[in-house]
C-alpha cells in the first residue's frame, strides 16, 4: 500500500500534535477563508470595444451602498444590487478626468449596449 503525506489522526480526531490547530506547519490553525467578492471589488479591468477604452469595475452587492441611474436603462441601480463602474481610459486627459466620469451600469445593460462611437 503506498503510504501517505498526510498526518495521521488520533482519536479524538485532532492533528498528529493533538492540539487541535490542524497540525499546521506554523501552529496557527488553519487559514481564514478568502473572500474573493472583497477581493475582486478593488481591481478595474481594461476593456477595448468599437466606442473606446473602458476601466470597469466590479461593485459587489455587498459594497453597493447608494442609488444611481444606469446610463444604459435609465432606471435605478439600487443600494445591494451587484453591477459595473465604468469610465473611460483616456490617456490624454489622464486618470482623474476619466474616474471623474465614471458610470454605474447593471451587468446587463453593459454587456449589451450599443456601442457609441466618439
Amino acid at each position: 500500500m503506498p503510504r501517505s503525506n498526510r498526518p495521521r489522526r488520533s482519536k479524538s480526531g485532532r492533528g498528529a500534535a493533538g492540539n487541535g490547530l490542524g497540525g499546521g506547519k506554523h501552529g496557527a490553525g488553519p487559514a481564514p477563508e478568502l473572500d474573493l467578492e472583497r477581493a475582486r471589488a478593488g481591481f478595474a479591468r481594461r476593456e477595448s470595444a468599437p466606442d473606446g477604452d473602458w476601466m470597469v469595475r466590479t461593485m459587489t452587492a455587498r459594497n453597493a451602498e447608494k442609488t444611481y441611474i444606469c446610463p444604459g436603462c435609465s432606471t435605478a441601480v439600487l443600494p445591494g444590487i451587484a453591477h459595473l463602474v465604468v469610465w473611460a481610459d483616456d490617456h490624454l486627459f489622464g486618470a482623474a478626468a476619466g474616474l471623474a466620469e465614471r458610470r454605474h451600469w447593471h451587468t446587463n445593460c453593459w454587456t449589451s449596449r450599443n456601442f457609441r462611437y466618439r
